[in-house]
């Protein structure tokens, strides 16, 4: 069975952190990040709905400016999610610019911030054609850790100590829902757009008693072939299983604290993505750094009881040493 999530680093373990996170068969796709994102093309960026920046430093928001530039001018909403203050960083960047000419767009690209702090969320949306100057406006509402909810999955989100707030994250598939491509053939069905429709039908919940039309493209027109009950299709031609877990940590110190909420972030991930700054013998360096190391990142993935583990942001100090990095994670992950 082909997993929906198809998450990849976009840089070398010694380079700028982030997360590429895109949908089998669907163009779209989740960041965690907004480093360097060279590693990207630009058919890879413009499937971004959502991005989530665990804090912004510069190595974590730089390719904000690479993102804006290539957006500005297309009909797209970009949701953009940070710690506390994100809203200053965002303006920030948006304020370095001259927006005279964007008036004249045929589109418009709008931006959605939402900053996550301990009690609460707030968002602002900015608009390109108004320059991206905020009218005042901020929706305000509780938090719950769950920044971002859909039918099929959610983000998790908790707060982490890096000398300032950064975001620990996680996604989670609400069930998986793989496809028999024999049994479509069987049915005479061909594969198209509509099982996006029949997927969406099965994570919304729709009553299996429902009818559901069969319909892809024909010589140019949209041919209907056949209705079917749901959950009598769903029967023949789907298979649900557990979804995914997909856990990302980076820039913590390595506290008790920390390693609580790292543990419950990542706890059975199918695959966590952690930060292994420096070696055990530099503990001391890593915790004035307010990083983890190998040994630490390794305990917390053994703790949590992750089935794939892959380290990333090592300290540049190490390019001659990866192996030793990796070598010591593995070591206390399999202990």
């Amino acid at each position: 069975m082909r997993p929906r999530f198809h998450p990849r680093l976009i840089n070398p373990p010694l380079s700028d952190p982030g997360l590429f996170v895109p949908f089998l068969y669907e163009k779209r796709a989740l960041l965690f990040d907004l480093g360097d994102l060279h590693g990207l093309t630009p058919r890879d960026l413009l499937k971004v709905s959502h991005v989530f920046v665990t804090h912004t430093h510069v190595d974590h928001f730089i390719g904000f400016d690479q993102l804006l530039r290539l957006l500005l001018g297309r009909d797209k909403e970009l949701h953009l999610f940070g710690p506390p203050d994100f809203f200053d960083r965002v303006e920030g960047k948006l304020a370095g610019y001259t927006w005279n000419l964007v008036e004249e767009y045929q589109y418009e690209l709008r931006l959605t911030v939402t900053e996550l702090h301990p009690d609460k969320e707030r968002t602002k949306r900015y608009l390109c054609q108004d320059r991206f100057i905020h009218d005042g406006e901020v929706e305000e509402s509780p938090r719950t850790d769950v920044p971002l909810r859909e039918p099929s999955f959610y983000v998790k989100a908790l707060l982490l100590d890096h000398r300032i707030p950064c975001l620990g994250l996680c996604l989670v598939e609400s069930f998986s829902i793989n496809i028999n491509k024999e049994r479509l053939g069987d049915m005479g069905l061909a594969v198209g757009p509509w099982l996006n429709r029949f997927k969406k039908a099965l994570y919304t919940g729709k009553d299996p008693a429902t009818p559901f039309v069969v319909t892809w493209p024909e010589r140019g027109k949209v041919h209907t072939e056949k209705t079917f009950v749901l959950g009598d299709l769903a029967s023949n031609i789907a298979t649900i299983s557990p979804g995914q877990k997909i856990a990302y940590i980076t820039d913590m110190i390595g506290s008790a604290e920390n390693e609580e909420k790292a543990v419950l972030l990542a706890k059975d991930a199918d695959h966590l993505f952690i930060e292994a700054g420096f070696l055990e013998r530099d503990k001391e360096t890593a915790q004035r750094k307010y990083h983890l190391t190998a040994r630490q990142a390794g305990l917390i993935a053994k703790r949590a009881g992750v089935k794939q583990l892959t380290l990333f942001h090592i300290s540049p100090r190490y390019s001659d040493l990866e192996e030793d990095i990796m070598k010591e994670a593995m070591e206390a992950f399999r202990s």
